[in-house]
């Protein structure tokens, strides 16, 4: 391994109940150190990882539009909450992602990503699944953007983007070398479509790809009632990685986090000398035409 090298770890994040502000602080606390003590570098929580939240307000815990306007009285302390565990334990860390309102009354699904100065910096949700757009009112909102941090090139692709190539092809183009992918899906069959996503895109970028759910049940709420997933870790299945492309896998829903020891100089090293360049290659694929040929 390079001196690049460092532990990331991903969350396999229970829904909760709290009934008071220090429940939620407590709790993500705990995660945070629990993960530091492992050594990990780069802390990974999962798509909608604040609904919790939405159990301190009982009169709107139930209510699928009530709970965001309820939630946006925390979200400055959810986002004050981690910047201060990012620099007191010198770690980068996304939070949960949270239903973000902005100003001009959309809601939009917004993760923030905390460095170990402070500073943070968000990634909203680029393209909305049927439930979001249909049900909950829930908004895209572009660009994608690239966080070149001390650990390397990362971008955040944010569940039901990760099923989009040409989402984490231009991060990769822009630099990337690892992406992030936050999940919350309520059916095993949700959790194969954005782990063959993972799966798929760390394959075509050559590149890592870190996906973290939430899991377990929460009869009380309407947007996270069930939650199905396991953390993955993935890389390209060619030299210096996997046969599979599996670097790491959780256990099916059970709280706890996933380690693996990752590496960004492995990235470019795959992309120039791996059996096969898809990386490179891709321009060749984006050209192809097809020729209609009735028979």
């Amino acid at each position: 391994m390079s001196a690049r090298a460092f532990i990331v770890a991903a969350a396999q994040f229970p829904v909760f109940s709290p009934n008071t502000w220090n429940e939620v602080d407590a709790r993500v606390a705990q995660w945070v150190a629990n993960a530091v003590a492992r050594g990990a570098k780069l802390l990974v929580f999962p798509e909608y990882g604040s609904m919790s939240i939405a159990h301190l307000d009982a009169a709107t815990r139930s209510d699928l539009h009530g709970q965001i306007a309820a939630m946006q009285t925390h979200r400055e302390t959810w986002l004050t909450l981690h910047r201060r565990l990012a620099q007191a334990h010198q770690v980068y860390i996304l939070a949960g992602s949270y239903p973000w309102t902005l100003a001009d009354g959309r809601t939009v699904n917004r993760a923030w990503f905390c460095a170990p100065d402070g500073r943070a910096e968000y990634q909203d949700k680029a393209v909305m699944t049927r439930f979001e757009r249909e049900q909950w009112n829930i908004w895209s909102e572009p660009p994608l953007k690239l966080f070149d941090t001390a650990l390397g090139k990362i971008a955040v692709n944010i569940c039901y983007d990760s099923e989009f190539p040409l989402l984490a092809r231009a991060a990769c183009e822009a630099g990337a070398e690892i992406i992030l992918v936050p999940s919350c899906t309520d059916t095993l069959a949700g959790y194969y479509r954005v782990k063959v996503g993972a799966q798929a895109r760390a394959l075509e970028n050559q590149c890592y790809v870190i996906q973290s759910p939430i899991v377990g049940e929460a009869a009380w709420s309407p947007a996270v009632d069930i939650n199905i997933g396991s953390a993955g870790v993935y890389g390209p299945p060619d030299r210096g990685f996997p046969d599979d492309g599996v670097i790491a896998l959780g256990p099916l829903n059970e709280p706890q986090w996933l380690y693996a020891e990752i590496d960004p100089e492995k990235v470019a090293e795959v992309r120039e000398f791996g059996a096969v360049r898809p990386f490179r290659h891709w321009p060749e694929s984006a050209a192809a035409l097809v020729v209609p040929l009735p028979l």
